[in-house]
């Protein structure tokens, strides 16, 4: 049976996830800090791990650096309701195999884990790549400002006519 940890500041959230992971045949464990997280993975052994980049007291990139000194080979995905491309970098970095927004359930995190049908890793994966991302992240806050170039340019802190260009190039493959 595989072993995952769950780290996350939202209760509710938090259980319901482990009660899906638990449904779909996997051994969770749950916490809301660093302090916790650290006794469960020193205590337990763990496959994945499912880090919330912002908690009340930590960073999940701290979070990231302390199971993956304990446990180099853990399979670890990023969750944030506060994308951005300098956090993702930093923590495919650090380690973490993927990176996901939420909402995300289950079966997603699943997926960028890539334990579905038990398959645990695929060295041949390739990353994204940050140029992928850049236009990603461009793409979604320009679908969140309804079209808007300028109001989009404003909240990614480009000029207009940068923004144009950028969305003028053609995203590269990932």
């Amino acid at each position: 049976m595989k072993h995952i940890l769950i780290v996350d500041d939202d209760l509710v959230f938090r259980e319901r996830l482990q009660q899906a992971f638990e449904k779909r045949g996997l051994r969770a464990f749950a916490c809301g800090d660093l302090a916790s997280c650290s006794a469960l993975a020193k205590s337990q052994p763990l496959d994945f791990a499912v880090v919330d980049l912002r908690l009340v007291q930590d960073s999940g990139l701290d979070i990231i650096k302390h199971l993956k000194a304990l446990h180099p080979n853990l399979a670890i995905v990023m969750l944030t309701g506060f994308g951005s491309i300098a956090s993702t970098v930093e923590a495919m970095r650090l380690g973490a195999k993927n990176y996901l927004t939420k909402p995300a359930h289950a079966d997603e995190i699943l997926a960028a884990l890539q334990v579905d049908q038990g398959v645990q890793d695929q060295g041949d994966a390739e990353a994204m790549s940050l140029s992928r991302m850049e236009w990603e992240y461009i793409n979604r806050v320009l679908a969140e400002c309804d079209g808007n170039i300028s109001q989009a340019a404003r909240l990614l802190g480009l000029h207009r006519r940068s923004l144009q260009r950028k969305l003028a190039k053609f995203p590269l493959p990932r």
